[in-house]
Formats: C-alpha cells, sequence, structure tokens
C-alpha cells in the first residue's frame, strides 16, 4: 500500500519561538498568522492535573524558576509566570481550527491530555507525538487517535509495534531522512514527518526528499519556501 502523494504540511514547533516565547499563546498565535499548516505543542501535567505547555519538566529555562511542573498546582504555574504557561485548553482555543500536534514528553500526561482534547471538541484536529512508551499511552486513552511515531533510528519499527500502534506518520529527526527512507515508509502506507529544520537548505533538502511534513522553530521562512500565505491559509491534511 502507497501513502497518497499530498502538499508537504509547515509545522510550527512550540510555536513560533524565534518570534515568542515557545509554548505561549502568544507564540500559538503567531504561528497560525504565519500560515502554519499545524502547531507542535508540548504537554505536561501540574500537580493538581492540569495539562499545560512546557517542553522541560521544570520552570528554569523559560520562566527562572527552578521547579518542577508536577510539583506545583496550575493557580501555582500561573502566579510565577505571570499567566505566561497555558492551559492545553487555551492552547487549542488559540490555533482555532489549525491543526495541533501534541508532543507528550511525560506519557503521565496522557489521560488529561486526550480527556481535555475531548472535552474541549478538538479530537478531529489534533493528533499526538512522542515515543512508544507514549503513543502506547494514547492508543489505550482512543483507539481513533491520530499518531505521529517519533523515531530515531534508521531501523525500521517492528511490525509487531506499527501494528499494535497503528501510527499514521513515523516522525524523524531530520538528519536521519533520505529520499530512500521516505519512499520505504511511503510504501509501507506510512506518512513521514522530520523534525526540526531551521536553514532553508535542510528545508529544501526534505522537500526533495519527498517527506510529507517539516517541523521548524522558523515556521515563517518555511511558509515562504512552500510559497504558503500569512493568516493560515493552508491547512494540514
Amino acid at each position: 500500500m502507497t501513502a497518497p502523494a499530498t502538499a508537504c504540511t509547515a509545522v510550527a514547533h512550540r510555536g513560533d519561538p524565534y518570534v515568542c516565547r515557545e509554548n505561549t499563546l502568544a507564540s500559538v498565535r503567531s504561528a497560525v498568522l504565519a500560515g502554519a499548516g499545524a502547531v507542535e505543542i508540548d504537554v505536561r501535567l501540574t500537580g493538581d492535573g492540569v495539562p499545560m505547555l512546557l517542553h522541560d519538566a521544570t520552570l528554569k529555562r523559560l520562566w527562572g524558576h527552578d521547579r518542577p511542573l508536577a510539583a506545583l498546582t496550575g493557580n501555582e504555574v500561573r502566579g510565577l509566570t505571570g499567566g505566561g504557561v497555558p492551559t492545553l485548553r487555551d492552547a487549542l482555543a488559540a490555533a482555532d481550527s489549525t491543526r495541533i500536534m501534541i508532543d507528550l514528553p511525560d506519557a503521565s500526561a496522557t489521560h488529561c491530555a486526550v480527556t481535555e482534547v475531548h472535552e474541549s471538541g478538538a479530537a478531529g484536529r489534533v493528533y499526538y507525538s512522542g515515543g512508544p512508551a507514549a503513543m502506547y499511552a494514547v492508543r489505550g486513552e482512543d483507539p481513533d487517535a491520530e499518531l505521529a511515531l517519533t523515531w530515531t533510528t534508521l531501523t525500521p519499527p517492528r511490525p509487531t509495534l506499527l501494528a499494535d500502534l497503528r501510527p499514521r506518520w513515523l516522525n524523524y529527526r531530520f538528519g536521519l531522512v533520505s529520499p530512500e527512507l521516505v519512499a520505504r515508509n511511503h510504501a509501507d502506507g506510512l506518512l513521514v514527518s522530520a523534525w526540526t529544520a531551521d536553514t532553508r537548505r535542510s528545508m529544501a533538502r526534505l522537500l526533495r526528499a519527498g517527506v510529507d511534513s517539516i517541523t521548524t522553530n522558523r515556521i515563517g521562512a518555511l511558509c515562504a519556501l512552500l510559497g504558503v500565505s500569512r493568516e493560515g491559509s493552508a491547512r494540514s491534511r
């Protein structure tokens, strides 16, 4: 079975971090305005079970507080960051109709994240990325969820893993991607996404290789290369 030929989707990595702080509502909105087909966000849980946008386990790098998110309540996070760390619910609303890729650096956030997506009515435009453990957790919560299995080696995933998870995408570090790898996955019925390409040269190489999606910190540059106009005129399939 061959994956359908489709235009490449421009995925904004943590929003538009060259313009606004990553994983904030401003960053999500900036990416949408730049023309992103999808916005990738990272979701972790607070100590009281609120799914919020944060890549790191602590607030130190972005917000200057060496406090683990998992040890704080949602209200404490809002107080420490001046409301800068948004909830998943608020991020889904900020993206409007644009697709959202939820990356799960900690699989323990899966239940609350999937529940929030469904309660927000966003299941039809959300897909999930992460390693096997996180994707198993998502599949257990939602048999119909769209998955992008992050894969960090040229060795193909085991057939049993693919049969269990049923991913739509294999999500590779961009340096691993070649035309041969893309062709092999397309022949197996899988779409190929690549992360995180930030130079025009890398983006162009990936496009020549035939990838279906590129994740970048420079969403404006990628959209310009793809000929995507601002205000989100192109949407992910």
